[in-house]
């Protein structure tokens, strides 16, 4: 049985969504801008009424499609056109981005904000602009609730100058209001200097403003209350990015189930110093779900209105996946150790058991590699797609080698130059012991030229041998009198076996005004 949308827009207020492409074509949808007299409810029952048909004719389908989108078009004279095509027949592990290229082409101009009246439950519009906003959407759970606690971390995990430079959002997306009035009541009683200091806001997106949650594509063959469950969580996601696009210059998502590493701000900020001039959509602080995923405040927009033009396909963070490769960015880029762990016992989802820990946590952030970007190259005999970058790379891939011989290299010429204060790297596996490099050295280098292979340094600085396949040398800048622009790794003597390079970890020294 199909239902009407609860969808009840207002001439102030008006949410666009964009409906679902019919039979997997190539859709034009006609979205109107602020309309009076009810023209958005129209559409959704219009559209709600579509989902319906669809089961029996074809014909009648398109008939009354495209019967709709002509007297919408005469109604509307400052309407604009997006093209869709519907993400289906995809999988979250290997997104074809560049099938949707076309289509998001629309989207990349779809810098607007979404209108959304927003109610301001805790705190007041902030005065300034921040550095960080952290944004956190919860639920009312059968089991269980971790967002007190979560907000807590996020504070005391942070010294006081820190705190000056972040702002907290907390978005309370359930549309049980006596929950969401008992929950307001608790954090304002727990934070109360908090939202005084405009740390701290309580917003809440109303329910008229949601798409209609009745009759979605069951796409993967959940069943329909996790369909309708992980929908809204979209839309909710996508309410709470579009309130934070301004207030900062960057934008950190955490789940409400969170610990925090302590002076965490202190480990982004120094991620991010040393990635500038490189280009980035997404920066990851832990592996799992939609946790400690870093955005730039400008991109936010873009993203809200990706996860609600998509909000019935799949859930957010498989969407997160498509969406930063449609922005070109191609690799996972994550740093180690997390700085954020997932607490929960008990999943916002039917209360269902939710144990999974990320085992690269750390407690004490500050000691994270930052890796300034890069270019690697290598004379080692490379095996299979086993590339250089994947020893620089924070995600669980390493590079493997056909046995080197004396005076072989591995070398990192960084984008420019760096201050560094400790280098490690580690060779071979825990299944592949014998594979490690038994005999080589660690070399700094500078003045960077041209050659017919690539920029490399002209001299270099050895600063440490390995011993038992591993080598880490400390206080790297108090050593070394200039920047650094080169790492290399050179094998001293002829071995047998071949080589992996596990992991190279590089931390650079903030500068003095950091």
């Amino acid at each position: 049985m199909c239902l009407t949308s609860s969808f009840k827009p207002t001439v102030e207020r008006t949410v666009r969504p964009v409906p679902e492409a019919v039979g997997g074509a190539r859709t034009r949808v006609f979205i109107p801008s602020r309309e009076p007299g009810g023209t958005m409810r129209w559409l959704w029952k219009s559209v709600d009424k579509m989902r319906c048909l669809r089961k029996r004719t074809t014909l009648p389908l398109l008939g009354l499609l495209l019967t709709s989108l002509l007297v919408l078009n005469l109604y509307m004279e400052d309407g604009y056109v997006l093209e869709e095509k519907a993400l289906r027949d995809t999988t979250p592990h290997s997104p074809s981005s560049d099938r949707y290229v076309h289509s998001f082409r629309d989207l990349s101009n779809f810098s607007s904000s979404i209108n959304v009246t927003y109610r301001y439950l805790a705190g007041t519009p902030l005065t300034r602009k921040k550095f960080l906003t952290i944004g956190l959407s919860s639920v009312k759970r059968k089991r269980g609730n971790y967002l007190l606690e979560t907000i807590k971390s996020i504070f005391d995990q942070s010294s006081y100058e820190e705190l000056k430079e972040i702002v907290v959002v907390v978005h309370l997306a359930d549309f049980d209001l006596v929950w969401c009035e008992y929950l307001v009541q608790e954090i304002a009683r727990k934070f109360a200097h908090h939202i005084i200091a405009g740390r701290l806001l309580v917003i809440q997106a109303p329910e008229e403003f949601y798409p209609s949650l009745d009759g979605l594509k069951r796409n993967y063959n959940d069943p329909e209350d996790r369909v309708r469950f992980r929908s809204k969580q979209n839309v909710d996601y996508a309410f709470l990015l579009n309130f934070c696009t301004n207030l900062s210059d960057f934008y950190m998502m955490l789940e409400d189930d969170v610990r925090c590493s302590r002076n965490f701000l202190t480990a982004l900020k120094k991620v991010i110093t040393s990635r500038e001039g490189s280009y980035w959509v997404t920066l990851e602080f832990s592996k799992l779900g939609y946790i400690g995923k870093l955005y730039h405040s400008r991109d936010l927009p873009r993203l809200a209105n990706f996860l609600l033009m998509f909000y019935q396909e799949m859930p957010c963070d498989w969407l997160l996946i498509h969406f930063r490769g449609l922005l070109a960015q191609k690799d996972v880029i994550r740093f180690k150790p997390s700085l954020f762990q997932h607490m929960g016992y008990y999943s916002s989802y039917k209360g269902a058991e939710n144990k999974l820990k990320d085992d690269d946590f750390e407690e004490d952030s500050l000691d994270i590699p930052d890796n300034p970007p890069a270019n690697l190259y290598t004379n080692i005999n490379v095996f299979e797609n086993y590339d250089a970058a994947k020893a620089y790379s924070s995600v669980d891939e390493y590079f493997w080698g056909k046995p080197p011989s004396t005076g072989d290299f591995f070398m990192i010429v960084f984008n420019k130059s760096a201050k560094i204060s400790k280098i490690k790297v580690t060779t071979g596996s825990d299944d592949r012991q014998s594979d490690v490099l038994h005999h080589g050295a660690l070399e700094v280098g500078e003045k960077l030229v041209g050659t017919k292979k690539g920029k490399q340094c002209s001299s270099f600085i050895t600063i440490g041998e390995f011993k038992k396949g591993k080598v880490e040398v400390q206080d790297v800048d108090r050593k070394i009198a200039f920047n650094i622009e080169c790492v290399r790794i050179v094998v001293t003597a002829n071995q047998k076996e071949w080589i992996i390079i596990r992991s190279i970890s590089i931390w650079t020294t903030l500068p003095q005004s950091q």
